[in-house]
This record gives structure tokens, C-alpha cells and sequence, in this order.
């Protein structure tokens, strides 16, 4: 457990810094003895350091209260939130706990120790909050009026300072909350929403969004030139395209039965897109695409990740193989050197988005949601195999979408999958 492994790392430090003279935490719970009367603490600091004296620390750190007479306590509260004791970690001199982590009520900076009496002996000590963390959005493309889910942690709800949202940067805030629970907050777009990070302010301070809101950089294909990506595919697959998505024009793949057995269907006319490039007839390496050349230049691979939009209608739902996401290289295929024999090369390492795997079946509803897939997810092989690398910026000059195999048997079906904005963006930046 999380407390265990906190305090056993503690009590090694602590023990360390007793060799320089200051009191420990002696790990012999068959000696341990309660004692009377109350507890006076003298102050708090940090386990791995002697001389760390703090009146503040974040929600499950472990601490060491010193002073006096602690065998005496019977219970301990941060604020109105009871810490787990354990008395293998509790002397005379010194008491290692771990604030807890649920989020106090009633805030009022103190420690609380209660004796066998029930007397309550107190210590001003403030327990920090965190701001919140906004990690994703349901759909980075919703449009205005549409409803949408944040995901993160520390959305907190205060009485006198009510949680707020804000689009375009801080500036436009969302007046329809639907509902906020510590891990996320249901919303609708509101009018006037633009191109930017999502800032969520509670009670404990404001943060924006890891994501953009309709990030528009580096946007490989948009199938229509909206962004600046490629209107298509180039290859024997160049992609069938429909318009009236999320976005302007969409890549669609489906109208055919997909079989649950591994590997059994192999369908590229319905279910791939190839873009194998062709500098000479208007098709460019994607790494001459500056933008993209330039974030290969700066960010390591583990900083980034594809992301695209994507639409599984609930009348069409995915429940057989894995959407292979396969970055080539000019040594891979071109135009000039088509082939179909790297979809299984196994030395080709690639991305495999199975949504449907936990569940057995996959849909978005009627809605469109955002896929996420960091870089250094592009580690397996066509099988779902480890493939014991990750993508190398020399062998992204193409890419290829591919409904097959994966690895995982699922159940006949006859999938849609829309997708749009396919991007590779930082992660965190």
C-alpha cells in the first residue's frame, strides 16, 4: 500500500538522521506502550531531514510531529480528516504519519491529537490544497453549445467561491456547469469559444488546461486544408472522405463486416488510409512539413503524442481489431516503392488503439470524442506484441491507418470509425 511504502521510506531517513543526533522512529511494535496524559508537540518537519522544520505540507506527505509524550495519542485529525496511525512508527520524542488525501471540510489549519481521555490537544499546521489539474477534454473540438467533460483533480466546490471554467485563454467563462466532482466537470461550450487552453479556477487557485481547445498546431491531415494538414491520403488507399463532420471533411473507415477472430479480416479498401509520400507530385515527406520538423527538432519523442478526433456511432459499434497507427519511413514505403509487407513487419513499431477491449464493444454515441496516444505508446507490433522500440524520427516521413489484427479476438461486427485533425502536439506545453 501507498502508506506503507510512504512510511517505511520515511522511517529509513528518519533512522538516518538520528545517527547526527536527533530522535527516531524505532520500528518495535511488540514494545510499544500507551501512555497517559496529553501530548505536547514542539514542532513538524520532514522525515528525511532532521532540520526541516514546516508549518505546511500537501495532502498525503508523510510528516514527523516531535515533542513530547506522543504515546499518548490515541487519534490524530488534519483539519477534519482522521490520519491512519500506526504505532510501529510512534516513540516517545517522534510520530511519522501521512496527511491524509481526502480534501478537508472544514478547514481550520490544525492538528488534532486526542488522548484515552478524549482530551484534544491541538497544533496550527496548514495542509495545502493542491490547484486544480485539467488533464483532458471529452472532445477538443466540440463546438459551442455542445456538452463536454473535463477530467483532472482538485475540482472542489466551495460554498463561498463557486468552481469556475473560463475558455480563450482565462477570459470567457462557461455559465451552464452541469455537474463537478473532485475528477471532473460536465459542461456546455459556451458562444464565442476560440482556439486556446481551458482555465479552471476553485477555492484553492486557478490552472489552465495541458490541452488546447481546437489546437490547430501542427495538424498533419484535416482532409479538407481547413488547418493546414493534407486533404488526403496518397498510396493504393488513399482514404474515402465524406464531408459534414466535427470539422469540415473526415476520413471514413467502415462499410464492411470485421471479424472477431484475430487477424482474420484484412479489408484496406475499407478499412486503411495510406499516405506514402511523392515530393515530385505535390506529396511531401511529413517531416519536411516545417512544423512538424521543427517540433521533432525541439521535443523528444516521449514528450509528444498523436491525437485526432474520432466518431464510432452507437448504430455501428467497433468490437474487432485494433486501429494500427503506423509512422513510416522513406526505407518503409514511398509511392515510388509501394508495397503492403510493412503493415506486419514487426521492426516496425506503431501505435494500436483498441478501445473496446475492457468493454468487448465501443461506440461515442452520436458525439465525436478526442484520442490520445503519447509516442512512446508507438512500441508494438502488428500482433500487439512489444515490440522493444519506439517510433523513430527517421521513419515518420509517411503514415497509415489500418483496421486489423492487434493481437486481442473480439466479436464480429460492423464498425464505423470517423476521424479528423490528426496532430501530433506536446503533451504538456
Amino acid at each position: 500500500m501507498k502508506h506503507s511504502n510512504n512510511i517505511r521510506l520515511a522511517l529509513a531517513a528518519l533512522m538516518g538522521a538520528a545517527a547526527i543526533g536527533f530522535a527516531s522512529c524505532e520500528d518495535q511494535p511488540d514494545e510499544y506502550k500507551s501512555t497517559s496524559g496529553s501530548p505536547e508537540v514542539q514542532y513538524v518537519r520532514l522525515p528525511e531531514s532532521a532540520d526541516s522544520v514546516i508549518t505546511k505540507s500537501y495532502l498525503q506527505t508523510t510528516v514527523c510531529l516531535v515533542g513530547n509524550n506522543l504515546r499518548s495519542i490515541r487519534k490524530l485529525l488534519f483539519n477534519d480528516q482522521e490520519a491512519l496511525l500506526n504505532t510501529s512508527y510512534i516513540t516517545d520524542n517522534t510520530l511519522l504519519v501521512d496527511i491524509p488525501k481526502n480534501i478537508p471540510a472544514a478547514v481550520t489549519d490544525k492538528i488534532y491529537m486526542i488522548n484515552e481521555a478524549g482530551d484534544t490537544t491541538t497544533y496550527d499546521f496548514h495542509v495545502i490544497v493542491p490547484p486544480p489539474v485539467v488533464s483532458a477534454m471529452s472532445c477538443e473540438y466540440a463546438a459551442a453549445g455542445d456538452e463536454v467533460t473535463l477530467t483532472g483533480d482538485y475540482f472542489i466546490q466551495d460554498p463561498y467561491k463557486p468552481l469556475k471554467v473560463k475558455f480563450n485563454d482565462g477570459t470567457l467563462p462557461v455559465t451552464d456547469i452541469r455537474s463537478i466532482s473532485k475528477n471532473s466537470i460536465t459542461f456546455t461550450v459556451p458562444a464565442g469559444a476560440q482556439s486556446g487552453r481551458v482555465c479552471v479556477e476553485s477555492v484553492y487557485g486557478e490552472s489552465r488546461s495541458q490541452f488546447v481547445y481546437k489546437d490547430n498546431r501542427n495538424i498533419l491531415f484535416d482532409f479538407d486544408g481547413s488547418h493546414g494538414g493534407l486533404a488526403g491520403g496518397h498510396g493504393w488507399r488513399p482514404g474515402r472522405i465524406r464531408t459534414g463532420g466535427i470539422d469540415g471533411s473526415y476520413l471514413y473507415l467502415g462499410g464492411a463486416a470485421m471479424l472477431g477472430k484475430v487477424g482474420a479480416t484484412w479489408d484496406e479498401d475499407d478499412f486503411a488510409m495510406n499516405y506514402w509520400p511523392e515530393p515530385s507530385a505535390g506529396f511531401p515527406e511529413l517531416t519536411a512539413i516545417p512544423s512538424f520538423a521543427n517540433m521533432l527538432d525541439t521535443c523528444d519523442i516521449g514528450d509528444l503524442a498523436l491525437k485526432f478526433e474520432c466518431r464510432v456511432p452507437e448504430t455501428s459499434p467497433w468490437s474487432a481489431s485494433a486501429l494500427q497507427l503506423i509512422f513510416t519511413g522513406n526505407q518503409d514505403v514511398t509511392a515510388l516503392t509501394a508495397n503492403s509487407q510493412y503493415y506486419n513487419n514487426a521492426d516496425i513499431a506503431r501505435g494500436l488503439w483498441i478501445p473496446w477491449q475492457t468493454t468487448g464493444s465501443f461506440s461515442t454515441g452520436s458525439g465525436w470524442t478526442t484520442v490520445t496516444i503519447p509516442l512512446s505508446a508507438f512500441n508494438k507490433t502488428h500482433e500487439g506484441q512489444a515490440a522493444g522500440k519506439t517510433v523513430a524520427k527517421n521513419r515518420m516521413t509517411g503514415f497509415t491507418f489500418f483496421l486489423w489484427n492487434g493481437g486481442v479476438e473480439g466479436t464480429d461486427c460492423t464498425p464505423e470509425l470517423d476521424i479528423d485533425n490528426i496532430r501530433v502536439v506536446p503533451i504538456s506545453k
